[in-house]
């Protein structure tokens, strides 16, 4: 059987297929990333200017050796809607420019410290499960409306938007399978294509905002207003966005088969991820994150260039600017979303189980089984807890609980203090 080829991290990509694959990836972000600043009731222009320029600068500080591209973090939503509620939108940005200097400063030590501690705080058992959770937490939204979402589990639901939601993902699931040469390197983007098609056909499209758009606009640009009250609400995001980041390092890992880890090292990505979050608040934007939707992408094109990320980059900086292509990305439906994350969001999940079998994890050791057992009830089971304010639920929870569970076991490994000894 034809294997479907690899296009590598650093691989250049011929200019016939650099604007549909770069497409493909802004597709794949645009709905989750212009969600956040509409849920703080910013105007997405200046979200979709920081993330392209963030983009680009994680790149460049990476060597052109990770592919991400970064959008905007849900991990700040909460905290920052509490901040904005008592405060001000512009004291949630100081809080943004924060969180993101001490982000840089965590890059520090641990380029001091080098990686080795992330076995002990995050064992193979407990981390390929944490990456697991990225995928399968995110397996409601798209399906429960919205945005980002199929309008399946609703009462309003209908039979076209049903209909919409399968003839994406099928056709996402078939193009994935059975498309050879080129196709086989956008099948996503052609799902989203075939999907909008069928959505137009039962209406679901409004034109009228691509028409009523101006050609030219200018993002909306704010400067922060810096509290210690403020920052110090925003504190334990930190915690949130850097164990999302190491997750989504070690997904990527796996997919490109390179240890994003060591190089160009989780110092470097990390400081990339949070000098664009300091970077973005300092203008008005939101903060940033690698996304996992374009992760699920190279996970099933096999696509990981970072010259077509960097394309997708160049055309969310274009979107700031150009209203009616905008409005024109903003128009696809939920529906066509949903079926396409649907299946990107299950590639993540199943990426988190490849880790747990690369690492050949030994379940017949009761320590191992705890950690992976642990980690996916408290991120599917729905408990959260309150901290500062914040409920603290999901992958974010089951994180700081397999951490404790780790460095648990290895203190008491190191005094033999276990039935393992």
């Amino acid at each position: 059987m034809e294997k479907k080829k690899i296009i590598g991290v650093r691989d250049k990509v011929p200019t016939a297929l650099l604007l549909p694959l770069s497409l493909q990836h802004t597709f794949a972000m645009f709905g989750a990333s212009v969600l956040v600043p509409i849920l703080f009731n910013v105007n997405p222009g200046i979200v979709l200017l920081m993330n392209g320029i963030g983009t680009l600068l994680f790149i460049f500080i990476t060597n052109g050796k990770a592919p991400a591209y970064l959008g905007s973090s849900f991990a700040f939503l909460g905290i920052g809607q509490i901040i904005i509620n008592t405060m001000g939108y512009r004291y949630a940005l100081g809080a943004f420019v924060t969180t993101g200097f001490l982000g840089c400063v965590l890059a520090y030590i641990i380029y001091k410290f080098k990686t080795d501690w992330i076995n002990i705080v995050l064992p193979p058992a407990a981390m390929g499960a944490v990456v697991s959770l990225i995928g399968l937490e995110l397996a409601g939204v798209t399906v429960t409306g919205g945005r980002i979402g199929a309008n399946i589990l609703t009462e309003t639901s209908t039979s076209a938007d049903v209909c919409v939601f399968l003839v994406t993902i099928i056709t996402a699931i078939i193009g994935s399978v059975v498309f050879r040469k080129f196709l086989a390197t956008i099948p996503i983007l052609i799902a989203i294509a075939v999907g909008y098609i069928t959505a137009l056909c039962f209406g679901m499209v409004d034109f009228t905002p691509v028409v009523q758009s101006t050609v030219f606009t200018l993002p909306k640009f704010q400067l922060p207003i810096f509290d210690f009250k403020a920052s110090l609400i925003m504190l334990p995001a930190l915690l949130v966005i850097t164990s999302e980041h190491i997750s989504h390092q070690v997904v990527t890992s796996n997919i490109i088969g390179q240890n994003l880890l060591q190089d160009p090292g989780l110092h470097r990505s990390i400081f990339a991820d949070n000098f664009s979050t300091m970077l973005s608040g300092l203008v008005g934007g939101v903060p940033t994150t690698t996304y996992g939707e374009n992760i699920g992408v190279m996970a099933v094109t096999k696509v990981y260039s970072v010259y077509v990320i960097a394309g997708a980059a160049i055309i969310s900086i274009c979107m700031a600017f150009i209203g009616p292509l905008n409005m024109l990305i903003q128009s696809i439906p939920g529906n066509v979303i949903g079926g396409v994350t649907f299946l990107l969001y299950g590639m993540i999940g199943t990426s988190g189980i490849r880790l747990l079998v690369d690492e050949k994890v030994d379940y017949s050791n009761s320590q191992n089984l705890i950690l992976t057992s642990a980690v996916f009830i408290t991120g599917l089971s729905g408990i959260g807890i309150n901290f500062f304010g914040i409920q603290l639920k999901g992958m974010v929870l089951a994180s700081m609980v397999a951490v404790v569970l780790s460095l648990t076991f290895y203190i008491l490994n190191k005094y033999n203090l276990t039935n393992n000894n």
